[in-house]
């Protein structure tokens, strides 16, 4: 496992391989990820515990913001814009397919 300290929390490489990656993430409340999207990459989050906002949208104007609990999951499909806010502390599972370096920043709230 390989923990990676964000401005935003944190995450864990549980498994990459050739096949899948899986993650689990720390977003800490009042904190948000780069909206963002995947050129190959299609995720699925499930909630552990916390509350999550997941906004997304085709374009930065049409999006659309959703509060996931404990238990919710979705599934993000490449070329989809999205970014994860955590409203509380929050711990969530990240299924993906392996593309560990497929993320084209639009917006970043930690100037990356």
């Amino acid at each position: 496992m390989r923990m990676i300290e964000k401005p935003w929390g944190k995450e864990e490489i549980i498994e990459i391989n050739s096949h899948y990656m899986l993650k689990k993430l720390v977003m800490l409340a009042g904190h948000r990820c780069s909206l963002q999207y995947h050129r190959y990459k299609t995720e699925t989050i499930y909630v552990l515990s916390g509350a999550l906002k997941i906004s997304l949208g085709i374009t930065a104007e049409k999006m659309e913001d959703k509060i996931y609990l404990s238990g919710e999951s979705l599934t993000i499909q490449p070329k989809l814009l999205h970014r994860m806010e955590g409203i509380e502390d929050t711990i969530y599972l990240e299924a993906s397919t392996p593309e560990l370096d497929d993320v084209v920043r639009i917006l970043d709230d930690y100037q990356r």
